[in-house]
Protein backbone atom coordinates (compact mmCIF):
# COMPACT_ATOMS: atom_id res chain seq x y z
CA UNK A 1 0.00 0.00 0.00
CA UNK A 2 1.36 3.50 -1.04
CA UNK A 3 2.15 5.78 1.63
CA UNK A 4 1.76 8.74 -0.17
CA UNK A 5 -1.19 10.18 -1.49
CA UNK A 6 -2.25 12.49 -4.30
CA UNK A 7 -4.44 15.92 -3.74
CA UNK A 8 -6.68 15.82 -7.04
CA UNK A 9 -8.55 18.75 -8.64
CA UNK A 10 -12.37 17.41 -8.29
CA UNK A 11 -13.13 15.77 -11.51
CA UNK A 12 -17.03 16.77 -10.72
CA UNK A 13 -16.36 20.31 -12.31
CA UNK A 14 -18.05 19.36 -15.87
CA UNK A 15 -14.43 19.65 -17.12
CA UNK A 16 -13.93 23.35 -16.19
CA UNK A 17 -10.50 24.53 -15.40
CA UNK A 18 -9.84 26.24 -12.12
CA UNK A 19 -7.58 28.70 -10.96
CA UNK A 20 -5.58 28.15 -7.51
CA UNK A 21 -7.04 31.07 -5.13
CA UNK A 22 -4.91 29.54 -1.86
CA UNK A 23 -3.15 27.03 0.25
CA UNK A 24 -4.46 26.90 3.12
CA UNK A 25 -1.72 24.97 4.56
CA UNK A 26 2.16 24.70 3.98
CA UNK A 27 4.42 22.32 3.32
CA UNK A 28 5.60 20.67 6.25
CA UNK A 29 1.80 21.47 8.17
CA UNK A 30 0.11 18.18 9.62
CA UNK A 31 -3.46 17.74 8.07
CA UNK A 32 -6.73 16.11 9.35
CA UNK A 33 -9.00 14.27 6.52
CA UNK A 34 -11.07 16.31 4.99
CA UNK A 35 -9.85 19.49 6.26
CA UNK A 36 -9.37 22.41 3.80
CA UNK A 37 -6.39 22.27 2.07
CA UNK A 38 -6.62 24.41 -1.05
CA UNK A 39 -9.10 26.67 -2.21
CA UNK A 40 -10.04 26.63 -6.21
CA UNK A 41 -12.25 29.45 -8.39
CA UNK A 42 -13.59 28.47 -11.45
CA UNK A 43 -16.10 30.96 -13.63
CA UNK A 44 -18.81 29.70 -11.58
CA UNK A 45 -18.20 28.98 -7.87
CA UNK A 46 -15.34 29.05 -5.76
CA UNK A 47 -14.47 25.75 -3.61
CA UNK A 48 -12.52 23.78 -1.13
CA UNK A 49 -10.38 20.85 -1.84
CA UNK A 50 -10.49 18.88 1.36
CA UNK A 51 -7.56 16.43 2.24
CA UNK A 52 -8.51 13.27 1.06
CA UNK A 53 -6.59 11.61 4.07
CA UNK A 54 -4.79 12.79 7.58
CA UNK A 55 -0.63 12.85 7.29
CA UNK A 56 1.70 15.82 6.02
CA UNK A 57 1.41 18.05 3.50
CA UNK A 58 5.59 17.06 1.79
CA UNK A 59 5.09 18.68 -1.74
CA UNK A 60 3.12 21.12 -3.51
CA UNK A 61 3.11 21.11 -7.12
CA UNK A 62 0.41 23.62 -7.96
CA UNK A 63 1.61 27.80 -6.60
CA UNK A 64 -1.14 30.20 -6.28
CA UNK A 65 -3.06 31.50 -9.16
CA UNK A 66 -1.98 28.65 -10.95
CA UNK A 67 -4.78 27.19 -13.93
CA UNK A 68 -5.44 23.43 -12.84
CA UNK A 69 -7.63 20.72 -14.77
CA UNK A 70 -9.93 18.10 -13.28
CA UNK A 71 -8.07 15.13 -11.89
CA UNK A 72 -4.32 16.90 -12.01
CA UNK A 73 -2.34 16.33 -9.02
CA UNK A 74 -1.96 19.19 -6.91
CA UNK A 75 -0.20 18.27 -3.57
CA UNK A 76 0.86 15.00 -2.01
CA UNK A 77 0.52 13.70 1.90
CA UNK A 78 2.77 11.51 3.71
CA UNK A 79 0.45 9.10 5.72
CA UNK A 80 0.84 8.30 8.98
CA UNK A 81 2.96 4.89 9.63
CA UNK A 82 5.03 5.63 6.29
CA UNK A 83 8.09 2.98 7.29
CA UNK A 84 10.14 4.33 3.89
CA UNK A 85 9.38 8.19 4.71
CA UNK A 86 8.05 8.31 8.28
CA UNK A 87 11.72 10.33 9.61
CA UNK A 88 11.73 12.88 11.49
CA UNK A 89 11.57 16.49 10.86
CA UNK A 90 15.19 17.53 11.45
CA UNK A 91 16.28 14.58 9.74
CA UNK A 92 18.35 15.34 5.97
CA UNK A 93 15.75 13.07 4.26
CA UNK A 94 13.07 15.12 5.26
CA UNK A 95 14.27 18.56 5.09
CA UNK A 96 15.33 17.69 1.59
CA UNK A 97 11.54 16.78 0.94
CA UNK A 98 10.28 19.92 2.20
CA UNK A 99 13.01 22.19 1.20
CA UNK A 100 12.54 20.79 -2.92
CA UNK A 101 8.71 21.64 -2.07
CA UNK A 102 9.05 25.09 -1.19
CA UNK A 103 11.76 26.28 -3.09
CA UNK A 104 9.44 24.78 -6.29
CA UNK A 105 6.83 27.04 -4.95
CA UNK A 106 9.29 30.26 -4.35
CA UNK A 107 11.19 30.60 -6.94
CA UNK A 108 9.83 33.12 -8.58
CA UNK A 109 12.60 33.69 -11.35
CA UNK A 110 11.54 30.59 -12.71
CA UNK A 111 8.55 30.99 -15.55
CA UNK A 112 7.24 27.74 -15.30
CA UNK A 113 5.57 28.66 -11.80
CA UNK A 114 4.40 31.44 -12.90
CA UNK A 115 0.33 31.70 -13.48
CA UNK A 116 -0.48 32.00 -17.00
CA UNK A 117 -1.84 35.65 -16.92
CA UNK A 118 1.43 36.63 -14.72
CA UNK A 119 3.36 35.23 -18.13
CA UNK A 120 1.21 36.94 -20.24
CA UNK A 121 1.41 40.36 -18.80
CA UNK A 122 5.19 40.13 -18.44
CA UNK A 123 5.38 38.95 -21.68
CA UNK A 124 2.58 42.07 -22.95
CA UNK A 125 5.21 44.68 -21.11
CA UNK A 126 8.66 43.02 -22.45
CA UNK A 127 9.39 42.40 -18.51
CA UNK A 128 11.57 39.66 -16.74
CA UNK A 129 10.16 37.98 -13.38
CA UNK A 130 13.50 39.00 -12.41
CA UNK A 131 12.80 42.76 -12.41
CA UNK A 132 9.75 42.70 -9.54
CA UNK A 133 9.77 41.87 -6.09
CA UNK A 134 7.22 39.64 -5.70
CA UNK A 135 4.72 39.63 -2.56
CA UNK A 136 3.21 36.22 -3.40
CA UNK A 137 3.88 33.40 -0.77
CA UNK A 138 7.81 33.03 -0.83
CA UNK A 139 8.44 35.49 -3.01
CA UNK A 140 6.33 34.67 -6.16
CA UNK A 141 5.30 37.28 -8.23
CA UNK A 142 1.53 37.72 -8.60
CA UNK A 143 -0.60 40.01 -11.30
CA UNK A 144 -0.83 42.98 -9.21
CA UNK A 145 2.80 42.68 -8.48
CA UNK A 146 3.28 43.22 -12.42
CA UNK A 147 0.37 45.90 -12.11
CA UNK A 148 2.48 47.73 -9.51
CA UNK A 149 5.69 47.55 -11.38
CA UNK A 150 3.58 48.66 -14.22
CA UNK A 151 1.88 51.44 -12.68
CA UNK A 152 5.25 52.72 -11.09
CA UNK A 153 7.41 52.77 -14.40
CA UNK A 154 4.73 54.67 -16.38
CA UNK A 155 4.20 57.35 -13.51
CA UNK A 156 8.46 57.67 -13.40
CA UNK A 157 8.05 57.69 -16.88
CA UNK A 158 5.42 60.78 -16.90
CA UNK A 159 7.13 62.69 -14.88
CA UNK A 160 10.56 62.33 -15.80
CA UNK A 161 11.45 66.13 -17.93
CA UNK A 162 12.01 65.92 -21.39
CA UNK A 163 14.29 68.02 -23.61
CA UNK A 164 12.71 71.12 -24.29
CA UNK A 165 12.28 70.51 -27.66
CA UNK A 166 10.22 66.98 -26.89
CA UNK A 167 8.08 67.78 -24.10
CA UNK A 168 4.43 66.56 -24.12
CA UNK A 169 1.13 67.58 -22.62
CA UNK A 170 1.34 65.17 -19.48
CA UNK A 171 -1.25 62.54 -19.16
CA UNK A 172 -2.57 60.49 -16.73
CA UNK A 173 -1.05 56.86 -16.61
CA UNK A 174 -2.97 53.68 -17.49
CA UNK A 175 -3.90 51.09 -15.35
CA UNK A 176 -3.06 47.78 -15.98
CA UNK A 177 -6.54 45.20 -14.20
CA UNK A 178 -6.11 41.66 -14.36
CA UNK A 179 -8.80 39.41 -15.36
CA UNK A 180 -10.70 37.66 -12.59
CA UNK A 181 -10.64 33.97 -12.84
CA UNK A 182 -14.56 34.34 -13.23
CA UNK A 183 -13.97 36.88 -16.42
CA UNK A 184 -11.51 34.75 -18.42
CA UNK A 185 -13.79 32.04 -18.56
CA UNK A 186 -17.03 33.99 -18.96
CA UNK A 187 -15.02 35.63 -21.86
CA UNK A 188 -13.54 31.99 -23.59
CA UNK A 189 -17.47 30.43 -22.57
CA UNK A 190 -19.00 33.71 -25.03
CA UNK A 191 -16.62 32.92 -27.76
CA UNK A 192 -17.33 29.50 -27.97
CA UNK A 193 -21.24 29.84 -27.85
CA UNK A 194 -20.77 32.19 -30.58
CA UNK A 195 -18.07 29.73 -32.72
CA UNK A 196 -20.34 26.51 -32.11
CA UNK A 197 -23.82 28.07 -32.75
CA UNK A 198 -25.88 30.07 -35.25
CA UNK A 199 -28.17 32.57 -32.93
CA UNK A 200 -30.67 34.03 -34.27
CA UNK A 201 -33.26 36.61 -31.92
CA UNK A 202 -36.99 37.02 -32.24
CA UNK A 203 -38.89 40.27 -30.30
CA UNK A 204 -42.11 40.47 -28.66
CA UNK A 205 -43.53 42.81 -25.94
CA UNK A 206 -45.83 41.84 -23.33
CA UNK A 207 -48.69 43.72 -21.47
CA UNK A 208 -47.93 43.47 -17.54
CA UNK A 209 -50.58 45.04 -16.01
CA UNK A 210 -51.92 41.84 -14.61
CA UNK A 211 -48.93 40.66 -13.61
CA UNK A 212 -48.29 43.77 -11.75
CA UNK A 213 -51.74 43.32 -10.06
CA UNK A 214 -51.43 40.28 -9.01
CA UNK A 215 -47.87 41.16 -7.29
CA UNK A 216 -49.49 44.19 -5.47
CA UNK A 217 -52.51 41.70 -3.85
CA UNK A 218 -49.71 38.90 -2.92
CA UNK A 219 -46.17 40.97 -2.35
CA UNK A 220 -47.15 41.87 1.20
CA UNK A 221 -47.96 38.15 2.36
CA UNK A 222 -45.24 36.55 0.17
CA UNK A 223 -42.83 39.09 2.20
CA UNK A 224 -44.23 37.79 5.73
CA UNK A 225 -43.83 34.59 4.59
CA UNK A 226 -39.99 34.86 3.82
CA UNK A 227 -39.80 35.16 -0.01
CA UNK A 228 -39.77 38.51 -2.11
CA UNK A 229 -42.09 38.28 -5.18
CA UNK A 230 -40.34 39.68 -8.18
CA UNK A 231 -40.82 40.34 -11.40
CA UNK A 232 -38.57 37.82 -12.36
CA UNK A 233 -40.57 35.08 -10.50
CA UNK A 234 -43.76 35.46 -12.65
CA UNK A 235 -41.26 35.41 -15.65
CA UNK A 236 -39.97 31.67 -14.25
CA UNK A 237 -43.31 30.14 -14.21
CA UNK A 238 -44.47 31.65 -17.71
CA UNK A 239 -41.47 29.91 -18.82
CA UNK A 240 -41.99 26.81 -16.88
CA UNK A 241 -45.33 26.45 -18.70
CA UNK A 242 -44.53 27.29 -22.30
CA UNK A 243 -41.16 24.76 -21.85
CA UNK A 244 -43.34 21.93 -20.90
CA UNK A 245 -45.66 22.57 -24.24
CA UNK A 246 -42.96 23.17 -26.10
CA UNK A 247 -40.06 20.85 -24.88
CA UNK A 248 -38.20 21.52 -27.93
CA UNK A 249 -37.31 24.88 -26.35
CA UNK A 250 -36.04 22.64 -23.43
CA UNK A 251 -33.20 20.77 -24.71
CA UNK A 252 -29.90 20.26 -25.81
CA UNK A 253 -28.63 20.16 -29.29
CA UNK A 254 -26.07 16.85 -29.94
CA UNK A 255 -24.52 15.97 -33.23
CA UNK A 256 -26.78 12.85 -33.67
CA UNK A 257 -30.21 14.24 -32.18
CA UNK A 258 -31.88 16.44 -29.87
CA UNK A 259 -32.22 15.52 -26.21
CA UNK A 260 -35.23 16.57 -24.44
CA UNK A 261 -35.20 17.21 -21.06
CA UNK A 262 -37.72 15.51 -18.49
CA UNK A 263 -37.19 18.00 -16.00
CA UNK A 264 -37.14 22.42 -16.49
CA UNK A 265 -33.96 23.80 -14.58
CA UNK A 266 -34.04 27.41 -15.44
CA UNK A 267 -30.43 28.98 -14.95
CA UNK A 268 -31.16 33.23 -13.79
CA UNK A 269 -27.98 35.13 -14.34
CA UNK A 270 -27.75 37.21 -11.31
CA UNK A 271 -24.42 39.97 -11.91
CA UNK A 272 -22.08 40.26 -9.07
CA UNK A 273 -20.92 43.68 -10.00
CA UNK A 274 -17.96 44.05 -11.26
CA UNK A 275 -16.75 40.70 -10.37
CA UNK A 276 -18.72 39.37 -13.32
CA UNK A 277 -22.26 37.20 -13.79
CA UNK A 278 -22.89 33.91 -12.50
CA UNK A 279 -26.11 31.74 -13.53
CA UNK A 280 -27.77 29.92 -10.72
CA UNK A 281 -30.45 27.46 -10.99
CA UNK A 282 -34.09 26.70 -10.00
CA UNK A 283 -33.65 23.18 -10.08
CA UNK A 284 -37.35 20.65 -11.25
CA UNK A 285 -39.53 24.36 -11.69
CA UNK A 286 -42.44 22.50 -12.91
CA UNK A 287 -42.42 20.87 -9.61
CA UNK A 288 -42.90 24.81 -7.47
CA UNK A 289 -45.69 26.57 -6.79
CA UNK A 290 -45.22 30.56 -7.63
CA UNK A 291 -44.57 30.70 -3.65
CA UNK A 292 -41.50 28.06 -3.72
CA UNK A 293 -40.25 29.41 -7.02
CA UNK A 294 -39.82 32.62 -5.19
CA UNK A 295 -38.33 30.93 -2.62
CA UNK A 296 -35.72 29.10 -4.16
CA UNK A 297 -34.59 32.33 -6.33
CA UNK A 298 -34.16 34.33 -3.71
CA UNK A 299 -32.18 31.69 -1.59
CA UNK A 300 -29.85 31.40 -5.20
CA UNK A 301 -29.69 35.14 -5.54
CA UNK A 302 -28.29 35.78 -2.17
CA UNK A 303 -25.95 33.02 -2.54
CA UNK A 304 -24.66 34.12 -5.40
CA UNK A 305 -23.73 37.21 -4.31
CA UNK A 306 -22.39 36.16 -0.72
CA UNK A 307 -20.45 33.61 -2.71
CA UNK A 308 -22.05 30.68 -1.11
CA UNK A 309 -23.39 28.96 -4.20
CA UNK A 310 -22.06 25.12 -4.40
CA UNK A 311 -21.28 23.65 -7.57
CA UNK A 312 -24.68 21.84 -7.82
CA UNK A 313 -26.53 25.14 -7.33
CA UNK A 314 -24.70 26.37 -10.98
CA UNK A 315 -25.24 22.52 -12.87
CA UNK A 316 -28.30 21.42 -15.06
CA UNK A 317 -29.22 24.23 -16.42
CA UNK A 318 -31.81 23.61 -19.73
CA UNK A 319 -33.05 26.96 -20.05
CA UNK A 320 -31.92 30.78 -19.19
CA UNK A 321 -33.42 33.75 -18.00
CA UNK A 322 -31.41 37.21 -18.82
CA UNK A 323 -33.10 40.17 -16.53
CA UNK A 324 -31.24 43.12 -17.78
CA UNK A 325 -34.53 44.85 -17.36
CA UNK A 326 -33.05 44.96 -13.30
CA UNK A 327 -30.05 47.65 -14.69
CA UNK A 328 -32.53 50.03 -16.88
CA UNK A 329 -32.20 48.38 -19.95
CA UNK A 330 -35.50 48.98 -22.30
CA UNK A 331 -33.98 46.33 -24.87
CA UNK A 332 -31.16 43.61 -25.58
CA UNK A 333 -30.96 40.44 -27.16
CA UNK A 334 -28.98 38.22 -25.32
CA UNK A 335 -26.69 36.72 -27.88
CA UNK A 336 -24.63 34.22 -26.55
CA UNK A 337 -26.84 30.98 -25.54
CA UNK A 338 -25.79 29.06 -22.31
CA UNK A 339 -24.17 26.09 -23.67
CA UNK A 340 -25.22 23.64 -23.98
CA UNK A 341 -28.81 24.88 -23.77
CA UNK A 342 -30.38 25.92 -27.03
CA UNK A 343 -32.25 29.55 -26.04
CA UNK A 344 -31.76 32.40 -23.57
CA UNK A 345 -34.57 34.63 -22.60
CA UNK A 346 -33.98 38.09 -22.60
CA UNK A 347 -36.45 40.95 -20.16
CA UNK A 348 -36.18 44.08 -20.76
CA UNK A 349 -37.52 47.42 -17.82
CA UNK A 350 -41.26 47.84 -17.71
CA UNK A 351 -41.90 50.74 -18.80
CA UNK A 352 -45.59 52.38 -19.11
CA UNK A 353 -46.50 53.64 -22.68
CA UNK A 354 -49.49 54.63 -24.52
CA UNK A 355 -50.88 51.88 -26.70
CA UNK A 356 -54.02 50.41 -28.77
CA UNK A 357 -56.08 48.22 -26.54
CA UNK A 358 -59.06 46.66 -27.73
CA UNK A 359 -62.03 47.57 -26.59
CA UNK A 360 -65.54 47.12 -27.21
CA UNK A 361 -66.56 48.13 -29.95
CA UNK A 362 -63.36 49.02 -31.46
CA UNK A 363 -60.11 50.21 -30.28
CA UNK A 364 -59.08 52.78 -27.47
CA UNK A 365 -56.27 54.53 -26.98
CA UNK A 366 -55.06 53.71 -23.10
CA UNK A 367 -51.72 53.59 -21.15
CA UNK A 368 -50.37 50.05 -19.91
CA UNK A 369 -47.01 48.64 -18.24
CA UNK A 370 -45.20 47.11 -21.11
CA UNK A 371 -41.85 45.29 -21.29
CA UNK A 372 -40.09 44.15 -24.07
CA UNK A 373 -39.15 39.97 -24.62
CA UNK A 374 -36.35 38.69 -26.53
CA UNK A 375 -35.67 34.99 -27.27
CA UNK A 376 -32.22 33.84 -28.69
CA UNK A 377 -32.00 30.74 -29.86
CA UNK A 378 -29.43 28.15 -31.76
CA UNK A 379 -30.92 28.14 -34.98
CA UNK A 380 -29.35 24.61 -35.53
CA UNK A 381 -32.02 23.06 -32.79
CA UNK A 382 -34.70 25.63 -33.65
CA UNK A 383 -36.24 27.43 -36.17
CA UNK A 384 -38.53 30.82 -36.32
CA UNK A 385 -41.51 29.33 -36.36
CA UNK A 386 -40.98 27.11 -33.15
CA UNK A 387 -39.07 30.45 -31.21
CA UNK A 388 -42.36 32.54 -32.07
CA UNK A 389 -44.77 29.59 -31.09
CA UNK A 390 -43.14 29.40 -27.45
CA UNK A 391 -42.33 33.28 -27.15
CA UNK A 392 -46.23 33.59 -27.89
CA UNK A 393 -47.29 31.39 -25.23
CA UNK A 394 -44.90 33.41 -22.50
CA UNK A 395 -46.36 36.48 -23.89
CA UNK A 396 -50.18 34.83 -23.37
CA UNK A 397 -49.61 33.63 -19.81
CA UNK A 398 -48.17 36.75 -18.89
CA UNK A 399 -50.85 39.10 -20.35
CA UNK A 400 -54.38 36.73 -18.69
CA UNK A 401 -52.53 36.01 -15.65
CA UNK A 402 -53.31 34.36 -13.42
CA UNK A 403 -55.98 32.79 -15.46
CA UNK A 404 -53.24 30.77 -17.05
CA UNK A 405 -51.50 30.10 -14.18
CA UNK A 406 -53.56 28.33 -12.10
CA UNK A 407 -51.38 25.64 -11.79
CA UNK A 408 -48.73 27.48 -10.33
CA UNK A 409 -50.49 29.97 -7.58
CA UNK A 410 -50.55 28.73 -3.97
Amino acid sequence: MSSIKDVLVPANEEGTRATILKWCKAVGDSVIKDEPLVELETDKVTVEVPAPASGTLIEVLKPESAEVSPDEVLARLRLPGDSTLAVESGSPIAATSIETARAAAGNRADSDLLSPSVRRMLHDHDIAPGDISGTGRNGRVTAQDVTRHVSQTAHVAAITPLPAAAKAPPTDANTLVPHTAMRRRVAEHMVRSLAEAPHVTTLFEADLSRVLKHRALHAKNYESRGARLTLTVYFISACVRALRIHPEVNATFRQDAMELHGDVNIGVGTALGDKGLIVPVIHRAQQLSLFEIAQRLQQAVEAARTGKLTPQDVRGGTFTISNHGVGGSLLAAPIVINQPQVAILGVGRVQRRVCVVDAEGGESIAVRSMCYLTLTIDHRALDAFQANAFLSLVVKTLEQWPDTAEALQD
